[in-house]
C-alpha cells in the first residue's frame, strides 16, 4: 500500500530501501518511521530532522508547519542526531488498539503524550504533540507497565471511593429531606390552627401559604430524584469500567487495551467526581416553621399575606444585586511585547494591572521582576526582585503590592512615570500567591498552606479562611484572587470552582466549572472575567456565581487576567513558550 506523500522518486527507486537496513549515513527521518530509507535532501531546524526530497518539498504546505526553517542539502547538518523515535519497537501486536481518536476520528489512538495527560492518534502527534515539544510514548512499549501497577490499584481505590461518596450523598440527602418534610407537615399544621382563628377571607391567604410548602417539597422531591439517578448512574458506569480493567488485568495479552481503559477510567473518575460537586447537597433543603403574622388578626382586611415560612438554620447574610450584566463584544485584539534586552529567561508574566494614568504593570516570574510598560509608546521600565514575583495590585495611584511566595513576602513598590522604587515588605505565613486590594485591606490567597487572609496595609491580620464548619480544608491551589466592596472571589484552581467570600470571611457562593480556572478580575457590573487554562478560554461568570457565558474561544493557555474598566480593556498572558513574551 503507498504512503501519500512519500512514493519514492523515479531515480532513487534503485537505492529505496525497505526495514531497518541502514543503507545511508543519513537519511529522511519521516519516511523511516514508515520502514521506507530515502537519502537526506535537507534538514528542518524546528523539527529537528533530516527530510528526502519528497519531504523537503511539501513541508511547508500544512498550515501548522509554515513557519518551519529549512536547509537544503549544502547546510543541512551532516551528522544524524537521532532521537528517541515514535515507531512501534513493541514486538507484540497491535490488534488490541480499536480506540478511535475523539479529535481524528478515522485514526486509531496508539501512542501517549505524558506532558498533556492524555492518549492521542498518529495525526495528533504531527500537529499537536511533536516530540519537540512533548514526551510521546508508543503504548506498545509501555502498556505492560500497567500490569498489577500501582496506578491500576490506585484508580480502583478512587473508583470505590467515589461510588462510596455518591452512596452517602443519597444516604445523607434522603435524612435531610425526611426531616425538612416533617417541618413543612408541621408548619402546616400551624397554619390551619391559626386559620380556624380567622374568617373567610383566610382561606385565600391559606392557599398562598400552602403553595409554597408544596413547591418547597416538590423541589426537595427534585433534588432527591435527581441525586439518585445521577449517582446511580455513575456508580454503574464506574462498576463497568472496574470490571473491564479487571478483566482486561487478568489476561496479560490485553495491555494495550487495560493501558487505553485505565486512562479512561481515569478521565470518567474527574468527570464523575465534577458531576457529584454540583449535585444538591444537605445544604440546599432547610427546615422551616411557621411564623404567624399578628397584624392579621387588626387589619385582616389590608394584609396580602398568612406568615412567612423561616428556615430553622441561621439566615445568610444578604447578598448585594448585581447592576445588570451588560453583553460582552471583544474587537480585534493586539499583541503587547514586554520582554526587554536585560531579560535572561523566556517571560511569564503571573500578574496584571493597570494604574489610573493607564500604565501597564506585569510579574514577570521567570525574570524575577516588575515591568511598568507604556501602553502607547511601548517604552519599558524594570525592577528586579530577590525573588519570583506571582500577582500584583494596585494599593494607591502610586503603590504596588506584589506577592513573593518563595520568601513568603508581600512587597510593596512606588512608581513614577518613569520610574520603579523598593518600597517596605510584609513578611506572611505561608507561600501567597494572589492578592487583590480594596479600601485599605488587601485580600491574600496562599498556595501553602492553602488558605484566604485578609490583612491591613500593615500585615495585621483580620480574618483567615481555611476550613469549613465539619474541619475540612475549603481550598485546593487557590490562585487568583479579586474583590469589590461586597465580595471576595477566589479561583480554587485544583477543585476547578470559582468562591465567593464576603469580607466577615463567610463563603457566598461557588460556581464549579469542568476547566482549570487561573485569573479572574472584576467588571463593573459584579461579574467576573476568567481564564481557563485547560479550555483554553475566557469565560464570564456572574457575580451571584449562578450563570456563565464564554466571552474568548482558542486563547493559548491564559494565565493572568486584567480588566481596565477605564479603557474597556482586556489583558490576557500565556503561558505558551512561544507567545509568553506578549500581552494579548
Amino acid at each position: 500500500m503507498a504512503v501519500p506523500g512519500k512514493n519514492a522518486s523515479q531515480e532513487l527507486s534503485t537505492t529505496l530501501s525497505k526495514g531497518g537496513a541502514e543503507d545511508f549515513d543519513i537519511f529522511c527521518e519521516i519516511c523511516d518511521r514508515d520502514d521506507i530509507r530515502l537519502p537526506a535532501f535537507g534538514y528542518c531546524v524546528d523539527c529537528e530532522e533530516h527530510l528526502c526530497q519528497t519531504c523537503f518539498s511539501t513541508h511547508r504546505r500544512p498550515r501548522p508547519l509554515r513557519h518551519h526553517q529549512l536547509l537544503d542539502k549544502d547546510h543541512m547538518p551532516h551528522k544524524q542526531n537521532l532521537r528517541r523515535s515514535l515507531k512501534p519497537t513493541s514486538s507484540g501486536k497491535t490488534a488490541d488498539l480499536t480506540k478511535s481518536c475523539p479529535k481524528h476520528t478515522n485514526e486509531i489512538i496508539k501512542f501517549y503524550c505524558h506532558d498533556h495527560n492524555t492518549l492521542i492518534c498518529s495525526v495528533c502527534v504531527t500537529l499537536e504533540h511533536t516530540p519537540t515539544s512533548c514526551h510521546v510514548d508508543y503504548i506498545p512499549d509501555i502498556s505492560g507497565q500497567t500490569l498489577d501497577s500501582m496506578e491500576f490499584k490506585e484508580t480502583l481505590k478512587d473508583i470505590d471511593k467515589l461510588t462510596d461518596k455518591c452512596c452517602q450523598i443519597t444516604k445523607d440527602l434522603k435524612q435531610r429531606v425526611a426531616k425538612s418534610t416533617t417541618s413543612l407537615k408541621d408548619a402546616i399544621v400551624e397554619i390551619e390552627n391559626f386559620r380556624r382563628e380567622m374568617n373567610k377571607r383566610l382561606d385565600e391567604l391559606e392557599k398562598e401559604i400552602k403553595d409554597i410548602v408544596t413547591k418547597i417539597q416538590h423541589d426537595n422531591d427534585k433534588k432527591l430524584k435527581t441525586t439518585e439517578t445521577t449517582c446511580d448512574d455513575v456508580k454503574k458506569s464506574l462498576q463497568a469500567s472496574t470490571d473491564t480493567l479487571k478483566h482486561l488485568n487478568s489476561n496479560n495479552k490485553k495491555t494495550d487495551q487495560l493501558f487505553t481503559e485505565l486512562k479512561i477510567a481515569q478521565q470518567l473518575i474527574l468527570h464523575n467526581e465534577n458531576i457529584t460537586k454540583q449535585l444538591p447537597t444537605t445544604n440546599d433543603v432547610d427546615e422551616y416553621t411557621f411564623e404567624s403574622n399578628q397584624a392579621i388578626k387588626k387589619l385582616i382586611q389590608n394584609e396580602k399575606s398568612l406568615g412567612t415560612l423561616i428556615k430553622k438554620e441561621l439566615k445568610k447574610p444578604a447578598q448585594p444585586k448585581n447592576k445588570a450584566a451588560l453583553p460582552v463584544k471583544m474587537s480585534t485584539s493586539r499583541n503587547i511585547n514586554v520582554k526587554t534586552a536585560s531579560d535572561k529567561e523566556d517571560c511569564w508574566i503571573t500578574g496584571i494591572t493597570v494604574s489610573p494614568q493607564n500604565q501597564l504593570f506585569v510579574a514577570d516570574f521567570n525574570n524575577n521582576s516588575i515591568k511598568m510598560l507604556d501602553i502607547e509608546s511601548g517604552t519599558i521600565k524594570q525592577l528586579l526582585l530577590e525573588s519570583n514575583p506571582l500577582d500584583i495590585t494596585m494599593v494607591t495611584r502610586d503603590t504596588l503590592a506584589v506577592t513573593l511566595q518563595d520568601i513568603q513576602t508581600i512587597q510593596f513598590i512606588s512608581f513614577s512615570s518613569n520610574s520603579l522604587s523598593l518600597k517596605n515588605k510584609l513578611i506572611v505565613n505561608g507561600e501567597c500567591h494572589g492578592i487583590s486590594h480594596h479600601q485599605g485591606k488587601l485580600a491574600v490567597t496562599f498556595i501553602n498552606p492553602a488558605k484566604l487572609q485578609i490583612m491591613d496595609l500593615k500585615g495585621n491580620i483580620k480574618i483567615t479562611v481555611e476550613k469549613d464548619s465539619n474541619g475540612d480544608s475549603i481550598f485546593n491551589y487557590p490562585l487568583y484572587v479579586t474583590t469589590n466592596s461586597h465580595s471576595i472571589y477566589v479561583s480554587n484552581t485544583a477543585e476547578n470552582e470559582i468562591l465567593r467570600f464576603n469580607w466577615q470571611g463567610e463563603m457566598i457562593g461557588r460556581y464549579v466549572t469542568t476547566g482549570r480556572p487561573h485569573g479572574i478580575s472584576l467588571l463593573d457590573d459584579g461579574s467576573i472575567f476568567v481564564s481557563d487554562n485547560r479550555a483554553e478560554c475566557i469565560y464570564k461568570v456572574s457575580g451571584d456565581c449562578k450563570d456563565r457565558t464564554t466571552i474568548l474561544e482558542n486563547v493559548y493557555y491564559p494565565q493572568a487576567v486584567f480588566w481596565c474598566a477605564e479603557t474597556s480593556t482586556l489583558y490576557i498572558s500565556n503561558t505558551t513558550t512561544i507567545l509568553s513574551k506578549y500581552i494579548k
